[in-house]
């Protein structure tokens, strides 16, 4: 049996990840006494890297470059929830995209590398607007896990919102980029005045 002082020290961690591991399942701790241990026959196992060491990866993204600001404050805040929660962040990554745009580099390049345990976003439309569990599904399956932040969903606000990426989306592509803000906004002035009809 070995302290978990001493198998924290021999794999290079802090003993709150190896409560982490307990608590999500990888290990399992043996009380004697008031002390916790580890068996050998796990420890030679961690050793020999068998249980990959937790990486985890902050994903902050706003639509444009117009809302900077907000990208800054978003990873701020995702920054000190990993703090509270002890996380040992090895990536940050922010991008400028449409949550409707599937053609996001950073993030195209997180999901084919796979080099972390878990991603932190701050919403789940951060990370896409559609198909949320698909993408959380394939992660899962290779051992990589989505936490989101805040998971308090406003299902009218949120399918407003969804509208209005969509229209945005395909006003960008018939009128133009520079048009497409314009004919946004005449769209969502309109149905606003339908609705206090």
């Amino acid at each position: 049996m070995k302290k978990l002082s001493v198998v924290a020290k021999a794999l290079g961690i802090t003993k709150m990840t190896l409560w982490n591991w307990m608590y999500a399942g990888k290990i399992q701790f043996h009380k004697i006494g008031s002390m916790n241990y580890i068996d050998n026959e796990t420890f030679d196992v961690l050793v020999g890297n068998q249980i990959k060491q937790e990486s985890i990866v902050i994903y902050a993204r706003v639509s444009s470059t117009e809302n900077k600001s907000n990208l800054e404050t978003q990873k701020e805040r995702l920054i000190s929830y990993c703090t509270a929660k002890g996380y040992k962040v090895s990536k940050i990554v922010t991008e400028f995209g449409s949550g409707l745009n599937d053609k996001r580099p950073k993030l195209e390049k997180l999901l084919i590398e796979q080099d972390f345990t878990k991603i932190v976003v701050e919403h789940k439309d951060r990370l896409t607007r559609f198909g949320f569990n698909y993408i959380e599904k394939l992660l899962n399956k290779n051992g990589i896990e989505i936490e989101v932040v805040n998971c308090a969903e406003d299902a009218k606000a949120d399918l407003i919102q969804d509208f209005i990426s969509v229209i945005t989306s395909f006003s960008a592509r018939i009128y133009g980029q520079r048009r497409s803000k314009r004919k946004t906004e005449q769209i969502i002035k309109d149905l606003e005045t339908d609705s206090l009809k």
